[in-house]
């Protein structure tokens, strides 16, 4: 099973974020995120076992004592930069809290053998996948005409464990737990 740790969004952000994935699709042929798959990584675990899974449910338990996160979901960017883009992203502004969050999943899993983050956690959302960068100056300027690059807060009082599975349309993934925040 592929498998990651991450954070919904909320219904309020995630309209906002509709309505600038409607406004900019015709802009570029880009592989663009479908609205449902639009989430917060705050690990990538890749392939474990199912016969693992209350293994690494109750490692993933022992992280929701915590006090909910503050999030702002606000701005747009490309990885690794807008001259070789590779990934259209808006940005994840949450304190140190999300950082914290994201710094020990990968501390408490690697107890479990999964491999440990190399890169420094950059929470964002990823809007699309770029494989070749034909229309991307319509793109920009489409981008620089937006109104505003804030699409809300919330209040995450929760992360989630998704399995992340291939299909002829693109990725599919599914929650298979939920981990409530409760301090």
């Amino acid at each position: 099973m592929r498998l990651f740790t991450g954070i919904e969004i909320s219904p309020d952000v995630m309209t906002n974020l509709q309505g600038l994935l409607e406004r900019l699709r015709p802009t570029a042929e880009i592989n663009w995120s479908p609205p449902q798959n639009l989430h917060i990584t705050t690990k990538f675990i890749g392939e474990w076992p199912e016969e693992r899974l209350p293994e690494l449910k109750a490692a993933l338990d022992s992280l929701s004592a915590r006090e909910p996160l503050s999030i702002a979901i606000e701005k747009v960017g490309f990885f690794p930069n807008p001259h070789s883009p590779r990934v259209f992203w808006t940005g994840v502004h949450a304190g140190s809290g999300l950082v914290d969050l994201a710094r020990e999943t990968d501390k408490i899993l690697a107890a479990l053998g999964v491999a440990r983050e190399t890169r420094a956690y950059s929470p964002h959302l990823t809007l699309a996948r770029i494989k070749t960068p034909k229309q991307l100056p319509a793109l920009l300027q489409a981008v620089a005409s937006l109104p505003s690059l804030e699409f809300g807060t919330f209040t995450a009082e929760r992360f989630y464990l998704y399995h992340s599975r291939t299909a002829p349309t693109g990725s599919v993934y599914t929650k298979l737990s939920e981990f409530s925040f409760s301090k």
